[in-house]
């Protein structure tokens, strides 16, 4: 993303951003109770907020120009992108939705277990999807692929970045949540792991008791995996085939 209409750099308004930047107030960094909106974000604030993390990544995504130019690749990835942005965002409890390549994340405010339960029932209808759009692709003759899916809980810190004034910017989830669920779903169905999805400890540990019995603990690296699917879309799905 490029700037529009931005004046040519100048070394003395640089040297006073960093200094507002490292000057401000450490008091300005509040915790809250909830995830509050971006707009309440400034150039020198942030919240400490308790939140969940879902990654899901698309494993392998090199190997896939291998198969396919450029143009079918695109669509691919669109489809992708697309489907789990759109599961994402039409949940009452995610807060932010991101890209980062080929992956997809999102922040979500879980005040109550409920909430989490909710989270993992999220993260089948994103299993679920996936299942669907490698059904679309192989009817079209394209490749398929499996993804990772990593979740956690914990506390961040919500930050805005960017340059003041030119327009670009963005929220920054600073802890080890964000990085857990992303080293979670780097893991998830890779290697000697076949399972689809990683959670955490506290994510399992907040789960209702059926929702656990779909869970399997993996001792050595002291988490959880699990294979999860939603039942409608799964139903959807075997009727096609």
């Amino acid at each position: 993303m490029k700037a529009t209409n931005v004046p040519s750099f100048n070394l003395e308004s640089s040297l006073k951003r960093i200094d507002a930047i490292l000057n401000a107030d450490n008091k300005q960094f509040e915790e809250a109770n909830s995830i509050p909106s971006r707009e309440k974000l400034t150039y020198t604030n942030g919240f400490y907020v308790d939140c969940a993390a879902l990654f899901v990544d698309i494993r392998e995504s090199s190997t896939m120009t291998d198969e396919h130019k450029r143009p079918v690749l695109a669509k691919v990835y669109r489809s992708f992108i697309s489907e789990i942005v759109a599961l994402f965002n039409e949940n009452n409890i995610t807060k932010e939705v991101n890209i980062h390549g080929d992956c997809v994340w999102c922040v979500c405010d879980t005040p109550y277990k409920s909430d989490i339960d909710e989270l993992f029932s999220m993260t089948a209808r994103a299993c679920s999807m996936v299942d669907i759009l490698n059904y679309k692709l192989k009817k079209k003759g394209y490749t398929t692929y499996s993804v990772g899916v990593g979740i956690d809980y914990g506390r961040a810190l919500m930050i805005k970045a960017g340059c003041e004034g030119s327009g670009i910017n963005d929220v920054i989830w600073m802890g080890d949540v964000v990085n857990q669920a992303c080293h979670l779903c780097n893991d998830a169905n890779s290697g000697y792991f076949d399972k689809r999805v990683f959670l955490s400890n506290v994510i399992y540990d907040n789960l209702n008791e059926d929702n656990q019995k779909l869970c399997s603990k993996d001792v050595g690296r002291d988490i959880y995996q699990a294979n999860i699917v939603n039942i409608t879309m799964n139903d959807w799905l075997k009727k096609q085939k």
